[in-house]
């Protein structure tokens, strides 16, 4: 099997309801302040993870945290885990500074996150 090789889960996203309320949650829990701070998303920086508030559960309509692997080839990352039975929830797009991202959905329904950086 060819495979592209994922480097880890370095990112997770949260669909928050009150994005003031979480952002002071989550300060108080990971014990720093955040490091991107606007309206439309909050990201904190703690022990090599990225954690992101979503206000609404953004244009992605989250429901519920996604994990997001980084691999180095999100194209080849992509077409290997259809082939393996995943379905596109969100095709790769850039979402700012040469970011992209994408998700699918494995067989039972549960959404899983990929992004390159450049």
């Amino acid at each position: 099997m060819t495979s592209s090789a994922t480097q880890g889960i370095k990112t997770v996203l949260h669909p928050v309801s009150d994005l003031t309320k979480a952002k002071a949650v989550y300060a108080a829990l990971l014990g720093v302040a955040p490091t991107t701070d606007e309206s439309y998303y909050v990201g904190f920086e703690a022990e090599g993870q990225h954690i992101g508030l979503v206000p609404g559960g953004g244009p992605q309509d989250m429901d519920a945290p996604v994990a997001y692997w980084h691999v180095p080839d999100i194209e080849v990352k992509l077409a290997e885990v259809i082939a393996a039975g995943a379905t596109v929830k969100e095709p790769a797009h850039d979402v700012g500074g040469g970011r992209l991202v994408a998700a699918v959905v494995d067989p039972d329904g549960n959404v899983l996150g990929l992004l390159q950086d450049r």
